[in-house]
């Protein structure tokens, strides 16, 4: 790999057709690889159809070897393993899963250090041995709760601080003997839960209260609050409307 050539990058992420983040990301990238580059950006805000679409046209052009650079924020290594997967089978249509390849930059949100990915192969990931999704494992039931918290990890709540707060969130719920048991809380990050404006969005049910989280003391108020003494916490609801 150490003299591979590709003939082909994809940049594909959320949030890069529109916006002050797809502004500043396709500045810096046309800047360092040249206008033309930005054919090669792929939006996949609304899903990943856009990327299947263009990585078929790559294949069908023969367009190899073909890299894409998963650019997303939220990247993880089961959402690189989902990738991988699929492209896999995409590629095995055209008989060319040993010339995809991904990877993902450490700084997703720069394009500098996406660029940089380019030439560093000993990171990418081909998608021609992918790790198969064992038939049984230890997930494989549902962990005992009373509440189920969804905490919003969609683009505009994460740029409001929401990671870190989801994670003191976990943190407390642990301490407290509350997290995935009886009487206590199941959490589950989710894309955009819609009211951005109000975010960090986090909402609870039974019950079906939409909170906002601003801060380390809402959190705590939250646990104590909400989470283990049942009650409400009226000045974090959020409004509708």
């Amino acid at each position: 790999m150490s003299d591979l050539q590709y003939a082909r990058v994809l940049f594909a992420g959320p949030d890069l057709e529109q916006g002050s983040f797809a502004e500043l990301f396709c500045r810096e990238l046309a800047d360092l690889r040249g206008a033309e580059t930005l054919d090669d950006v792929v939006d996949v805000t609304a899903g990943p159809a856009p990327l299947w679409q263009r990585v078929r046209e790559c294949l069908a052009l023969g367009e190899l070897p073909l890299l894409v650079l998963d650019v997303d924020p939220q990247t993880s290594s089961p959402q690189l393993d989902w990738l991988r997967s699929e492209l896999h089978r995409i590629a095995q249509e055209y008989e060319a899963a040993d010339q995809l390849f991904v990877a993902s930059p450490r700084e997703a949100s720069s394009a500098a250090s996406a660029c940089e990915l380019i030439d560093q192969p000993q990171r990418h990931l081909d998608c021609a041995d992918v790790p198969s999704l064992p038939e049984t494992h230890a997930w494989s039931h549902i962990p005992r709760h009373t509440y189920r918290v969804l905490a919003c990890a969609g683009p505009r709540c994460v740029r409001r601080g929401a990671l870190p707060l989801w994670k003191l969130l976990r943190a407390n719920l642990k301490a407290a003997g509350r997290l995935e048991c009886d009487g206590g809380a199941h959490i589950t990050r989710t894309q955009c839960q819609f009211p951005c404006d109000q975010g960090p969005t986090l909402s609870v049910y039974p019950g079906g209260r939409w909170y906002r989280i601003a801060n380390e003391e809402d959190v705590v108020c939250l646990v104590n609050e909400v989470l283990i003494a049942g009650g409400e916490v009226p000045n974090l609801i959020q409004k509708e409307g």
